[in-house]
């Protein structure tokens, strides 16, 4: 290492470099150079520690009233480092290849899968973008729809008229009838 890193934003300006990132880049050089399974899974754990770093300024944005996100590296047989409770990032076959995966109902999909630390960080940046987006979905209330009020037909009112004329002419001259039938 001849030169300190620098960052894509100031060229001239010197990257802080932490001892951990210095002694994580150490242990994966030397699961490199080795064929120890041992030294490969230390090279796991450190990589997803590495990128567990990369990721520090994105979760820092999060606002703290939202809790979906629950990020921490697993060191079982295969070592994860969680996103939530459905996503998370392990190790390729060949132990280089960051894998971002998403475990659904339907089964596993990939997500994205670089050797890339920068490609990854951006896959789970838009995944955290999605996620928040999905929240504020679920927690909108959609304004409950009036009902409706269905009015009855109308009906027609020339055929009311039409029978109560019929009937009042009947009337009448069923009243006629008999007055002249009492008067004979």
């Amino acid at each position: 290492m001849s030169e300190p890193e620098t960052s894509g934003t100031h060229p001239s300006q010197p990257r802080p470099v932490r001892l951990r990132d210095a002694l994580l880049r150490a242990r994966i050089e030397a699961a490199d150079r080795t064929g120890v399974v041992v030294d490969l899974r230390d090279a796991e754990v450190a990589r997803l520690e590495i990128l567990n770093d990369a990721l520090d300024p994105l979760f820092a944005q999060v606002p703290e009233q939202i809790d979906l996100f629950d990020r921490g590296i697993s060191q079982g047989d295969t070592p994860r480092l969680w996103i939530d409770a459905v996503a998370h990032i392990m190790m390729g076959r060949d132990k280089r290849m960051y894998r971002f995966v998403q475990d659904t109902r339907f089964g596993r999909i990939v997500l994205a899968e670089s050797h890339d630390t920068a490609v990854i960080v951006e896959a789970v940046t838009d995944y955290v973008a999605r996620r928040m987006i999905e929240r504020e979905r679920a927690m909108v209330v959609p304004p409950e729809p009036k009902p409706q009020i269905i009015e009855p037909p109308r009906r027609s009112r020339v055929w009311p008229f039409v029978f109560g004329f019929i009937l009042g002419a009947a009337a009448l001259f069923g009243v006629a009838v008999l007055a002249a039938l009492r008067s004979w």
